[in-house]
């Protein structure tokens, strides 16, 4: 039978104090914060693309004529609205951050951040998806494009899952450090 046997690779042993302390544990060192977190320039840009996708998707569904008639585009705007809304306080939040210099580690910060992303980030995709479908069924389907704003729908769908992917990084890293405490 050919099975590998484990190699065990020593390590050298921490330094003894010798000024007669006793040996205290030596403090936590955190890995430097990642960008993308809250409080860094990594985290206002991707807020600030999230919230530019989602309100370039709310402005252009709302000026259509139609999209009152069907519950999917409703939803988008409304979805966008939402994610625009938070995505411009966070980025507020970041900006004031990276202007005093503070970080923004708070588990409890961290944790609102984390349910909050992940709740206006399902929404956006649930609402992406939803409106990425009514357009196929009138673009494809039915083949009522002549009758219909085909264009600023799928333009509107398109910036949602645009806010969506901008949005699920800051969802994960948020989630990430949350469960790595």
């Amino acid at each position: 039978m050919n099975v590998s046997q484990g190699a065990v690779h020593p390590v050298e042993a921490p330094p003894l104090q010798t000024d007669g302390a006793p040996n205290v544990p030596l403090p936590r060192v955190r890995m430097k914060d990642l960008q993308g977190m809250p409080g860094t320039v990594g985290g206002l840009v991707l807020r600030v693309s999230q919230f530019l996708f989602a309100i370039v998707a709310l402005s252009v569904m709302a000026t259509t004529s139609d999209f009152p008639s069907v519950t999917a585009f409703c939803y988008l705007v409304a979805a966008a609205g939402l994610q625009s809304l938070w995505s411009l306080v966070l980025a507020i939040l970041d900006a004031y951050a990276l202007l005093v210099g503070r970080r923004l580690q708070n588990p409890r910060v961290v944790s609102l951040f984390a349910v909050g992303d992940g709740v206006t980030s399902t929404l956006t995709f649930a609402a992406a998806c939803a409106s990425a479908g009514i357009t196929v069924l009138i673009g494809n389907d039915l083949g009522a494009c002549g009758k219909n704003h085909c264009t600023e729908f799928e333009t509107a769908t398109a910036m949602a899952f645009l806010s969506w992917f901008a949005a699920l990084p800051s969802f994960l890293l948020n989630f990430w450090s949350l469960a790595s405490r």
